[in-house]
Formats: structure tokens, C-alpha cells, sequence
């Protein structure tokens, strides 16, 4: 691909920092929502070359792995900006998963130097770990030199210039983040920088940011999702980035009105706590905000037209995945409700049936990806590096495209529920299941049956305030699906278990069927 075919041609984090810094020095560059703290771009570019600097002087060079353990914060953001200045590979570990596999990750991915943040428990962290290990806590403007064991303290005995000589390449790799792994040892994925790049191109075209955007987040910077969706687009036009360590429901709409957001990111989760539980707002009250997103799993076209309708905002579905970055997307100007969007551009995309062979418009098949925006590497669990670059990826998603070129995701092929010989997407119950006025979220699954093989069931959470049935839910799902498709059983529960992310775990709500019947 030729850097010269891009809407923003590749440009190292040295060239970013220096070109913001002469377009709009003063203007804020990352906004901290929990501190209510900020830097503008002329202070990012000073920290960013001052911490290269010291990174050099700890014996930190181009390519060496720096790890970040920290929850979302200003602070974070700066090293994670130092560390790509000086071409280092920023692993920003989730302290979101389990504890106990932050130890093992780090032992995998081997930083040089890992940095910790004084809120979390940094010690028993890293215990063991090789390298340097240092704790971090506030920045300002103007340091202190006050405490030897911790980051920003040593900064203030390093000077911002002269500027190092190294940068990063577009080739060369820029982070190592991992996947959810909530009740397993997760997996890792590591990415070049121009994978970065064109992710974050993607998310320009698909929402139409320029400089002139305010931003939020409020999910970890260390998925890739937020990465991708946020952090990239900051980088490579030069607006200003709002963030929060997560969601909140209460303060959410404040935000928007405080520092007048044009784009919020958005998951499922959200889009239904706002649509179940309004707070009072229309779109008079949040006049700035254009759009928001919504990734991670489908939303129902009734969802998303009713989110519209409450808050006059555009709603874009997107989907990708971590090893891929972004598959598809609605975009700002071109979408259709129900589905995912068109395909990104800047990858190989491909709808393959059973054999490998390309479908034909409206056949379900799985989606294949690959092409430079992908991962370059996954690391197992045990540590072994796969390389990725040779042949196209199976996401283990199925879709289908229409003559239009929309896609749509059915379902994961090890979800699908196959009854008497006949495939069931469970993705296709749960949107009838949302049809419901009555039903806030939805998960179907298969489970074993002596005549069908598998049969139908499904979970559901009522909305606050209603009282459900199972004869309801069943009744609601006779009247529009056929009776094949139909659940044979509903149960009602308070919540559905979830990922970090948001998705439904649909192997707990299998292992929670089995324990409710003592298999």
C-alpha cells in the first residue's frame, strides 16, 4: 500500500507531536474527566520528548517493551505518547481481567521496564517480574524532584530537548495488548503501526471526525476497541480527546453538556441503560453531540431506531475484533440499520462458505479478513508467538452481504444451534426477543435434546418496572418466528453474564442451564 494513497499519508508519533505542536499549541489535547485535569497539545509534546529522553537515560531504546498498569488516567496517556515518541512498544495490560494473570503476562512479554500506577496494587503485580519496575503518580507542569522512586519526579531532572533521534516506523511494532480474559490466562495481540494508522482512518471515514472534534471515552485503553475507536483518530487529526476511567450513567449526559461533545463512543450496555433508564434528556439539551457508536454485538434495527427517536443522535454500528481491528462499519453518511455497514477499507475481506469458496450475495458464510491493518502477531496463552501475516483470518463470525454491499453478522459459528439438521442463529432470537417492550436484553442458546439434538431456549432481563413471564416471553416469540425457531423454554433473570466488554457469554448461560438441571 502506498502511503500516498491514504486520506492522512503515515506519519511517526515524532512528526504528529511536531505538527500539533505548530497547528494549535494551546488547544487541549487530552482531557482527564475524573481529575478534571488536561493538557493542551504544547504540553503533551513537552512531556512526550521529555519522557523519551528519561526512557533513554533507564537504557530504554527503539523496540523495547515498556509496560503500563494502570487504570485510565492523564498521566497514563503522557508515558504511553513518551513511549511511542521514542519507537519503545507500550504493553498496556488491562488491570481490568483477573489479577492473577498480570504476573503471568508480564513474564510472557518480557518488558524492559514496567511502570505502575500508585492507585493499583503495583507490588504484588509485578512480583517476580525482570526489568526495571517504577511507580507513577500526578504530572504537572512544572514536576518535582521531590520523590526518587517515582516517574514524573524524575522527569523534572531531564530536559525536554534536544529531541531524541529515534522515531517509529511503519512497520516497526507499537503494542502488545491483550485480549478479555476474564476467567482464563488471555491471549495477546501485537500490532505495527501502521496497523494503527488504518484502523484510524477507518474510524475518520466511518464518523467523519476532523481537528475540529471533542471526543469521549470511557472504556481502557488497553483493548483494542478504545484504541482503534478513540485513540487513534486523536492522534492522527489532532483533536481533543475527553476521558473517564468508565461509564457513568449519572454523569454521562453532564459530560456532553460541560465540554460540548460531538462524538461518544458507545457498547451495547450503554445504549440500552439509556434507553431503559432515561434521565430526562432530548436532543435540545445535548445540541453538540452528532453521533455515537456502538460495537462489540449487534444491535436490534428497533433499538436503534428508538435510541435515535429519544436522543436525536446518529447511532453507527461498527464491528471488528482485536486480532483484526476494524471488519466493518456504518459510516456517517451511508448507513442501513440492522446491519454492521460495508466492509473497512484497507484490508481483504471475503465471506467464504464451508469449502473457503467466496458467497454469493445474501448466502451466509464465515468472515475472513486479513491485509496490513490486521494483528502481525497473536501470543498464546502458553507464550507462543503465531504469526498472522500469510493467510486471511476466520473470525469465527458468520454474515451475510447483500447486493448493496451491507453486511449483516448472524451469529459465531460455535453459537449456531443446529435442530433436526437445520441451522438456528441465536443473534436472530434475540432480536425478535427485543422486540418485546417488555425484555431489555436477550441470550439464546442451544441445548442438548433426544430428539432434535439441540433445542431452543433463551435467557432474558426485563426492563425496570415490568413484570415478566415465561409464557409471555414464549407467546411474543409464537407470534413472529416459526415455530421451529421458537424457544421452548424462557427464564427471566435479574442480569446476563457478560465479558469485560459486554458480550454475552453464551457457554455460562449453557453452563447455568446444565447446573439449574444437575447435568
Amino acid at each position: 500500500m502506498q502511503e500516498s494513497e491514504l486520506a492522512y499519508p503515515f506519519q511517526s508519533i515524532r512528526a504528529v507531536l511536531n505538527e500539533n505542536l505548530g497547528r494549535f499549541p494551546d488547544k487541549t489535547a487530552l482531557y482527564d474527566l475524573d481529575q478534571d485535569k488536561s493538557a493542551s497539545y504544547a504540553q503533551l509534546h513537552e512531556v512526550a520528548n521529555r519522557t523519551a529522553r528519561y526512557l533513554q537515560k533507564l537504557g530504554i531504546e527503539k523496540g523495547d517493551r515498556v509496560a503500563l498498569l494502570a487504570d485510565e488516567n492523564l498521566e497514563k496517556l503522557l508515558i504511553w505518547m513518551g513511549i511511542w515518541r521514542l519507537g519503545a512498544v507500550v504493553c498496556p495490560l488491562n488491570i481490568e481481567i483477573n489479577a492473577g494473570h498480570i504476573c503471568e503476562l508480564l513474564q510472557t512479554i518480557e518488558p524492559k521496564l514496567t511502570l505502575w500506577h500508585s492507585d493499583i496494587d503495583g507490588p504484588a503485580m509485578t512480583e517476580g517480574v525482570g526489568g526495571i519496575v517504577m511507580r507513577f503518580d500526578g504530572w504537572d507542569a512544572g514536576y518535582s524532584a521531590n520523590d526518587g522512586e517515582e516517574f514524573f519526579s524524575q522527569l523534572a531532572s531531564v530536559d525536554a530537548a534536544p529531541e531524541v533521534e529515534t522515531e517509529n516506523g511503519a512497520e516497526d511494532i507499537s503494542c502488545i495488548f491483550c485480549t478479555s480474559g476474564t476467567t482464563s490466562k488471555p491471549k495477546s495481540v501485537v500490532y505495527n503501526h501502521m496497523a494503527y494508522w488504518l484502523n484510524g482512518l477507518n474510524t475518520i471515514d466511518f464518523l467523519g471526525l476532523t481537528s475540529d472534534d471533542r471526543t469521549l471515552e470511557y472504556r481502557s485503553f488497553g483493548w483494542n476497541s478504545a484504541q482503534v475507536l478513540s485513540l487513534m483518530p486523536w492522534i492522527v487529526t489532532g483533536l481533543s480527546m475527553h476521558f473517564a476511567k468508565r461509564f457513568s450513567h449519572s454523569r454521562f449526559f453532564d459530560w456532553i453538556k460541560a465540554h460540548d461533545i460531538t462524538f461518544a463512543a458507545g457498547v451495547p450496555t450503554v445504549v440500552n441503560m439509556l434507553l431503559n433508564e432515561p434521565l430526562g434528556i432530548s436532543a435540545d439539551d445535548i445540541p453538540s453531540l452528532r453521533r455515537m457508536t456502538c460495537s462489540t454485538a449487534p444491535l436490534s434495527p428497533e433499538q436503534w431506531q428508538k435510541f435515535e427517536t429519544m436522543y436525536g443522535v446518529t447511532l453507527l454500528q461498527l464491528y471488528g475484533m482485536s486480532e483484526a481491528g476494524w471488519i466493518c462499519g456504518n459510516r456517517h453518511n451511508r448507513r442501513r440499520m440492522g446491519t454492521v455497514g460495508p466492509p473497512a477499507k484497507h484490508q481483504q475481506f471475503q465471506i467464504v462458505d464451508g469449502d473457503g469458496n467466496p458467497c454469493p450475495p445474501d448466502a451466509e458464510g464465515e468472515v475472513t479478513v486479513g491485509g496490513p491493518q490486521t494483528a502481525i502477531f497473536v501470543i498464546t496463552p502458553e507464550g507462543d508467538w503465531e504469526d498472522q501475516r500469510a493467510a486471511p483470518m476466520r473470525t469465527g463470525d458468520l454474515a451475510i452481504m447483500d447486493e448493496d454491499g451491507f453486511v449483516t453478522v448472524t451469529g459465531r459459528t460455535k453459537d449456531l444451534i443446529i435442530r433436526g439438521g437445520v441451522n438456528i442463529a441465536p443473534l436472530e432470537i434475540d432480536n425478535v426477543l427485543l422486540k418485546s417492550e417488555k425484555i431489555s436484553e436477550a441470550g439464546t442458546i442451544g441445548v442438548p435434546d433426544d430428539i432434535y439434538g439441540e433445542e431452543v431456549v433463551c435467557y432474558v432481563v426485563a426492563k425496570p418496572g415490568q413484570a415478566l413471564s415465561e409464557d409471555e416471553v414464549l407467546a411474543h416469540c409464537a407470534g413472529i418466528l416459526p415455530e421451529f425457531k421458537c424457544p421452548k423454554h424462557a427464564t427471566i433473570v435479574k442480569e446476563l453474564p457478560k465479558s469485560d466488554r459486554g458480550k454475552i457469554r453464551r457457554d455460562d448461560l449453557k453452563d447455568m442451564w446444565a447446573e439449574e438441571r444437575g447435568k
